[in-house]
């Protein structure tokens, strides 16, 4: 199995378990997979689709990479898509109780980070990804940023795009930086932005 670099990007939804556990299960059996669609659908830069897990899509590229401008333009278009079809889901289904309270509950987080040697293989129809820079993205998940809606770019994302400005490509948002440290994997060090408070759909 040979690992190659690779573009790992997963839009992540927030609330997933506080949606599943407080709504009734005929209307959450329909709202996740409608979201999980939505964020599909819209991308827009070739982004191929590993696995879909739950409450996020595993999107990886490999070969030629989208410029700086056009993967962080993409994440917004996953954002403001994915909020407008909360908007949209909520209407739909507001004979249901609990549909007034998706937009409250629900929000998008979405992991960016370029791996120098992340394998490809495949597994019955599913091409499945393996390798430490997979861990480190999957990880990411869980981390010190107390938001439900961010964008998080590692900084081994933003060391393969170093030749850009980050601070060009964020004048509409505050970037922060920050690190986690996770057990068998030490410290990872990514810049974030809120995405509620800052692009505001």
């Amino acid at each position: 199995m040979k690992g190659s670099p690779m573009l790992i990007c997963i839009p992540d939804i927030s609330g997933f378990t506080e949606f599943m556990s407080e709504t009734d299960f005929e209307l959450s059996s329909k709202i996740i997979p409608a979201l999980l669609n939505q964020i599909i659908y819209t991308n827009e830069i070739g982004l191929k689709v590993s696995e879909i897990e739950g409450d996020a899509v595993l999107f990886f590229k490999t070969g030629e990479m989208p410029s700086l401008e056009k993967l962080i333009k993409q994440c917004r278009v996953f954002y403001t898509e994915f909020y407008k079809e909360l908007e949209v889901l909520r209407d739909k289904y507001k004979m249901n109780k609990d549909a007034a309270a998706i937009p409250d509950i629900l929000g998008l987080k979405i992991i960016l980070h370029y791996g120098k040697e992340i394998a490809l293989t495949k597994v019955g129809n599913s091409i499945k990804l393996f390798g430490e820079d997979l861990i480190v993205a999957h990880k990411l998940l869980k981390n010190k940023i107390d938001l439900n809606d961010y964008l998080l770019l590692t900084k081994g994302l933003t060391d393969y795009y170093k030749a850009h400005n980050l601070d060009n490509q964020f004048d509409w948002a505050s970037l922060k930086q920050n690190s986690t440290e996770y057990d068998h994997v030490g410290e990872i060090k990514y810049y974030y932005i809120n995405l509620k408070a800052e692009f505001n759909p």
